[in-house]
Order: C-alpha cells, then structure tokens, then sequence
C-alpha cells in the first residue's frame, strides 16, 4: 500500500521573545506537534521555509519571520494491508490498544515480509497510512505477548513518543524466570549489540543506552519465580537481556535462556510443560498513559495468556508454591 498525502501549508510567525534563536529551536516551540529531527529534516529538504525562502537549521532568526511549513508526502511503499485477527481491547479517533498474540511479528522486516501486526493494523485502520510505521510507537518481540498502543494520526504519534521519552508511560510486565527470587530489585545496566552475536543483545558496561528494570516476585516455585517487571526504558530484548544478567533468564527463552536445567524432584508433567514451553514466558500486562488528546489518564490491563497460565498451574500443582 502506498500514501501520497501531504499536509496543508501552516504559516506561524516568529515572536520577538524567540529573537537569536536557531531556526530549528524555534520552529520546536511553534510546531510543537513534531519532534526537533522531523522539523529539522523538513528544513534541509527546503519543506519549512521562512519568509517564504529556503534556510539552514543553523540560522538565527530576528523575531517577526514568518515560517512556512509544508510536510512532505509520507509514502509507505511495500507495505500491504492484510485482514489478519488482531485483539483491539481499546479504540477511539487518536489511538488503540492491542493485545498482541505470540508469534505475530510487530514490524515487516528481513524474514517477515508480510503478516505482521503492522499490515493487520494498515487493514483495520486504512488512515494508519500516513503515520509512521503506521502508528507503531513502542514494539514487542514476537514471541512476546500483551498490550501495545498505536497513534492513528502524525501529531498523536509525536506526542506518545514525547510521553514515552520522558518515562511517563506506565508498562508493567509478567515473567516466569528460572531461579528463585526472594526479594524485589532493580537493573541498572546499559543495553547495545552482542559484540559477537549480532542477533543478540547484551548488558554492555562502558557503552550501549541506558536501561532500567525494576521487578519483584508475584509468587516464587521451587528453582523457578513468578515476576512483575516494570520498565523505565524500552531498549530491545530488555527484559531479557537484564533478568538473564542477574542469573534469572526467562523460561523458554530461545536467545538467552541457555540449556534448560529442571531441577532434582520436579514431576513428570511440570517436567513436559517446561520442556514443551518453546518461547520466551513473558507478557505486557498493564498499560498506563496520558490520552494524548484530553489528557485522561488512561489504563488497560491484559490477562496471562493461556500458556502462561497453564504453566503456573504446573507450577502450583507440583509444588504448591507461595506467594
């Protein structure tokens, strides 16, 4: 599916309490609906103009300029919509909330060209088009489940990504690790690319992005926990990489898990759950923002997955664990 849509020219004029700042920094605080690097490509790209004229982000403005603002098309190419069944649990005019199955892959990319979250949401929501990455702001892995929220308009879109930069977006997650954790704690390790295992990666002491996990037990098994994860950061495979980290991987985890080791008095039938549990235990539970349009503060909760719960069964069944 292809989107040829271009917005309609805005025109703002430059007030004098803005006199000696950069172009870009002024044209952040009058199109405030976009982010400083769109606003900053659309200049280079002669697409915000002042006085009716092509600039540099770097030129000074006097005050009394007037900016011109005309937003290039935004075309997705190659991307094509599919009528796939996706689990909507919230929908209005400015966003919606999915509760993403396992094995659905959230974005086309090399191997998964096609049936993704993002071409089943390009069917429902033809409109999707002209945000980017059809309104995806936030991602999980695909064999990840739970809550995901989706911008259906481009000013939407910037202001959740505003929220989520500024750690205002409550996720909380639930995980079964292997181990026993007793106490509740925090991981504050910086996450980049394996060194080795480019499909991996990795706590990276020194360098990579700032992370930050938070978790405490829901209920502890024997050689095996019940976890709420709470996320202040969102760096790919975070959860994962911070739980294996600290010596509690996640059950099923096909990257970071390592060998599966069940241990001594374990019966049969918890033995063949874990044995047969093939991705990683994990599931966005709970989704707190601000509406990005009134400002209602906003709450979605998704229930374990039938193959999580039927673990903890196992789990309960054989052990009788505690909370």
């Amino acid at each position: 599916m292809q989107s040829d849509l271009r917005l309609p020219p805005v025109k703002q004029q430059v007030p004098d309490n803005l006199r000696g700042y950069r172009l870009d920094q002024v044209a952040a605080k009058i199109f405030t609906e976009y982010s400083r690097g769109r606003l900053q490509a659309w200049i280079r790209e002669g697409l915000l103009r002042v006085d009716d004229r092509p600039a540099k982000v770097r030129d000074k403005l006097a005050g009394g300029e007037w900016l011109t603002l005309e937003a290039e098309p935004l075309v997705i190419a190659d991307w094509q919509a599919q009528n796939l069944d996706l689990d909507i649990v919230y929908e209005d005019s400015a966003i919606l909330v999915v509760n993403k199955q396992a094995g659905l892959v959230v974005h086309p990319g090399a191997g998964n060209p096609d049936l993704t979250l993002l071409n089943g949401l390009l069917h429902h929501c033809p409109q999707l088009e002209a945000v980017p990455r059809a309104g995806i702001v936030h991602r999980l892995d695909k064999d990840t489940t739970g809550l995901l929220v989706v911008a259906k308009t481009l000013v939407v879109h910037n202001a959740l990504v505003k929220q989520l930069k500024a750690r205002s977006v409550s996720r909380q997650y639930e995980a079964i690790v292997q181990g026993e954790v007793n106490r509740r704690g925090t991981v504050d390790e910086p996450i980049g690319r394996h060194p080795v295992a480019r499909v991996r990666m990795a706590v990276t002491p020194g360098g990579g992005k700032p992370a930050l996990s938070h978790y405490q037990p829901i209920a502890r098994y024997h050689g095996y926990t019940h976890l709420r994860v709470i996320l202040e950061t969102g760096r790919t495979h975070q959860i994962r990489v911070h739980m294996a980290h600290i010596g509690h991987p996640l059950v099923g985890d096909p990257l970071y898990g390592g060998r599966l080791k069940i241990p001594a008095g374990v019966g049969e039938a918890l033995s063949a759950g874990l044995r047969g549990f093939k991705r990683q235990a994990l599931h966005a539970a709970h989704l707190a923002l601000s509406h990005p349009e009134s400002g209602e503060s906003m709450l979605w909760k998704a229930t374990l997955p039938e193959d999580m719960q039927q673990l903890l069964n196992l789990f309960a069944d054989d052990t009788g664990g505690s909370a």
